[in-house]
């Protein structure tokens, strides 16, 4: 049961590639949670560590069922522990080329700042050279792990 989604590349926060100057994380968020993520299970390999921020507006999703989500995680000592989880997908930057990703998804309870618009998801996923900002998208999701509507 695949969703194909289209959208547009946003600009975020810069907190997870560590673009935004906070000097509490200078290599970004993801330098630190990253080791926690995998030490769990989950292995990043292959992956640049930043986020790709699209926005599928008016859609929204909903989560189901994630391939795997982390509970409680401390990651930072100034931080809150927040639950994080993980979807599957495709990302189709043009008709001759994809990668696959995962949705990277701090879950907005558990998250102290930094909110996202809720029309806005988080792809984590190899390097893909030549992305700008409002270029068009599209994404596969697995409709048992995450749909949007």
């Amino acid at each position: 049961m695949v969703q194909l989604i289209s959208g547009s590349i946003v600009s975020g926060h810069g907190v997870a590639s560590g673009c935004s100057n906070d000097p509490r994380f200078p290599e970004g968020t993801l330098s630190l949670q990253w080791p926690i993520f995998e030490e769990l299970g989950l292995n990043f390999l292959g992956y640049h560590r930043a986020t790709i921020n699209i926005s599928v507006h008016p859609m929204k999703p909903v989560l189901v069922k994630s391939l795997c989500t982390f509970r409680n995680v401390k990651w930072h000592v100034d931080c809150g522990a927040e639950d994080f989880s993980f979807f599957k997908v495709e990302l189709l930057v043009s008709d001759a080329k994809s990668v696959d990703g995962l949705i990277y998804w701090p879950h907005p309870e558990t998250k102290p700042e930094h909110f996202q618009d809720p029309h806005v998801i988080e792809v984590v996923a190899p390097k893909v050279e030549g992305l700008s900002l409002k270029d068009k998208v599209s994404i596969k999701v697995n409709r048992e792990q995450i749909y949007f509507h």
